[in-house]
């Protein structure tokens, strides 16, 4: 092997490996950011040794020890060696066991990838910095990648995500997964991250591309790990399911230079079947919360063969059960969607309409473009024209700009 093919594989067994790493040495040194330092010394050190003496059998397992190895170093050094020594136990030579699960947790989950989720996405950190520092930590993405992921200036991720890592200090966030009703409050948390990072990868709130694909993949892999390492969640197969659903039509929603492409006018041979079957497996597992419910929408628009087979009453149905769950005008404007779909764009006009003094939805660019499509299919051309219009100038991303003010000049026509 060469030196360049030994680098390669170190740094791509790295990025697959980081997160649990990570997660392994913060059980010992119990801080993430001394944790994730002590990752990047044992990544340096194969950089350094990999491309002489070979590439190990397990490659992830030697970047583990090593890593663990220098958190041991470090305890030893410290003044408060002794107590350290006592929480960690007599043998630190070896490979610390895992600890027993807490006696007062009734499901008995103990995962160090678990843990240094639920840390990353505490409650105590704006929802800014837990996206921020939960890419960096699980997801493996570079400073420099999370900031053009968000369109920001490097310096402004780096400071993040050292705010994060010494608010969580600070706080004294333990490195553990709570239990009970904890538990529930903090998986909340950890879903909302999730779903957030994916919803900007399938739909940019800024910039030039309608869909980030690489912040897609990542919320995956998030949620299939959380679904696997919590197989009694309902909500997390919910989610997942969701994802899967959403992520298949990814390749479907751009044209060929990067246009967006509505729902309607999608080529579905385009769309992943393999995900879709991964969403009805998620779907089975997943319960009757808004994650499930979002789900179930989602399978109604994968299993429809055509645009004109979608269950579009069923769809309706269930935003209304969605309104139930979790109010809010965003989800009111989805089922009056549905609702024109189902009985007529007059039903969702009379609906769309009663949104119209929604402060939520004051700046809200689909609101208009909603409107603007259901007065064009009323035969409303000169109306239309003027909502699209509307909605083209409150988004910030450049592909739908572009594609709301071609359907303003055709409804104008």
């Amino acid at each position: 092997m060469t030196a360049a093919s030994a680098t390669e594989t170190v740094e791509t067994v790295f990025r697959i490996e980081s997160a649990r790493i990570i997660a392994g040495v913060t059980r010992i040194v119990r801080d993430v950011g001394i944790a994730e330092e002590l990752a990047q010394d044992a990544l340096v050190a194969a950089l350094e040794q990999w491309p002489e003496s070979g590439v190990p059998d397990k490659p992830g397992a030697w970047l583990m020890a090593t890593a663990k190895h220098r958190a041991i170093d470090l305890v030893r050094r410290k003044e408060t060696y002794a107590r350290k020594l006592a929480e960690v136990g007599r043998t630190l030579e070896d490979v610390p066991p895992p600890e027993p699960a807490d006696a007062t947790d009734p499901d008995g989950i103990d995962d160090d990838l678990l843990r240094l989720i639920f840390t990353a996405c505490h409650p105590v950190l704006s929802t800014q910095a837990r996206i921020a520092l939960a890419l960096k930590l699980l997801g493996g993405l570079t400073t420099e990648e999370i900031a053009r992921a968000f369109l920001t200036s490097e310096a402004t991720v780096a400071q993040r995500i050292v705010r994060a890592k010494r608010t969580l200090a600070k706080a004294g966030v333990p490195f553990e997964v709570p239990y009970g009703a904890d538990r529930a409050a903090r998986l909340s948390s950890v879903l909302e991250v999730i779903y957030l990072v994916f919803n900007e990868g399938y739909s940019a709130t800024v910039g030039d591309d309608l869909v980030r694909p690489a912040l897609c993949e990542d919320a995956l892999r998030l949620v299939r790990i959380l679904a696997g390492l919590m197989p009694r969640e309902p909500e997390v197969h919910g989610l997942a399911a969701l994802l899967e659903f959403q992520a298949s039509r990814i390749a479907a929603r751009t044209g060929p230079d990067g246009e967006p492409v509505l729902l309607a006018d999608q080529n579905r041979s385009r769309w992943n079947r393999m995900l879709i079957r991964r969403g009805i497996e998620a779907l089975e597992r997943a319960g009757h919360g808004p994650y499930s419910v979002q789900a179930a929408i989602a399978a109604c628009h994968a299993q429809a063969v055509r645009y004109e087979d979608t269950d579009w009453a069923t769809i309706a149905a269930l935003y209304g059960r969605l309104m139930t769950l979790t109010p809010s005008p965003v989800v009111e404007l989805n089922r009056a969607v549905a609702v024109s779909m189902s009985e007529g764009p007059a039903a969702g006009l009379k609906l769309v309409d009663a949104l119209a003094d929604e402060p939520a939805l004051r700046a809200y660019h689909l609101l208009p473009s909603v409107r603007g499509d259901l007065l064009e299919r009323l035969g409303r051309g000169e109306e239309a024209r003027r909502e699209f219009e509307r909605a083209a100038s409150l988004t910030r991303n450049a592909r739908e700009r572009k594609l709301l003010l071609e359907r303003a000049s055709r409804s104008a026509k």
